[in-house]
Parts: C-alpha cells; structure tokens; sequence
C-alpha cells in the first residue's frame, strides 16, 4: 500500500516496446526523456478497445493528425480473439507533443502494440491516406 509520502512506482515497460509497431522506438525514447506511464487498471473486451483505436485511427486521418504506428496497431488487434480481455495505457511526452497508447494482454505482461498521435493542430488540407 501507498502513503501519502510515497508516489507508486512507474512501471518499466520499456523492454516491452521492441518493434511491436513502428511507434515503439518513438515510445521508448519518449520514457528515457522523462515520459510518464500510465497502465490502466481495466481490462475491456478486445472489440471494444479495438473500436476505440479504429475510430481514433479514422477521425485522425480524416482530420490530417500526424500518426505512427496507430494504423498496425488496428490490424494487431483486429487479429486478436474477440472476447479476449486486454489492458491499455499511455504514454505523454514531457512536451505533450505525442501522445502514444499501449495495448497489452489480459495480464500486462505482453505489450501487443503501440500507437502514437501526434498532439498538434490538423492541417486545413486533405487528411492523410489509409495505407493498408
């Protein structure tokens, strides 16, 4: 148990984040510059999380947000079983300037993926393409 005195650890995923996704390298540098790791305590069914980083991957395209990796992560966990429960978490970095979600299995022991949101102002032009 914590006190008041004593902030909980962060937890080292960075060992995790090994070429899961191509946002995994940007993730990792993000932690060794100071980023904090948030896990999230709740373990929702894949095909909810799977519709959270879909709509998030459409809506950021659509509005020609920067992203990496987020696209991989959908087909990731489109692979995975549709009940299977997962954990997420995020990583922000010191500068807010990306914003970066993990995906792990039931147990937080499997980091599955990893997608990054460039935090900035869409560009008034076209958004970017869907490659697939």
């Amino acid at each position: 148990m914590v006190t008041e005195d004593e902030t909980p650890s962060q937890p080292d995923i960075t060992p995790m984040l090994k070429g899961r996704t191509s946002a995994c390298k940007a993730a990792r540098d993000a932690i060794a510059a100071g980023a904090e790791v948030v896990l999230d305590d709740g373990q929702p069914p894949q095909w909810m999380v799977l519709g959270i980083a879909a709509r998030r991957l459409r809506r950021s395209l659509k509005i020609g947000l920067v992203t990496l990796g987020l696209d991989e992560t959908v087909e990731v966990l489109r692979a995975r079983p549709h009940d299977e429960r997962l954990r997420t978490g995020n990583i922000v970095t010191t500068d807010w300037s990306w914003f970066f979600t993990l995906y792990f299995d039931a147990t937080g022991t499997e980091l599955l993926a990893c997608g990054g949101v460039k935090n900035e102002r869409p560009s008034r032009g076209v958004g970017q393409k869907l490659q697939m």
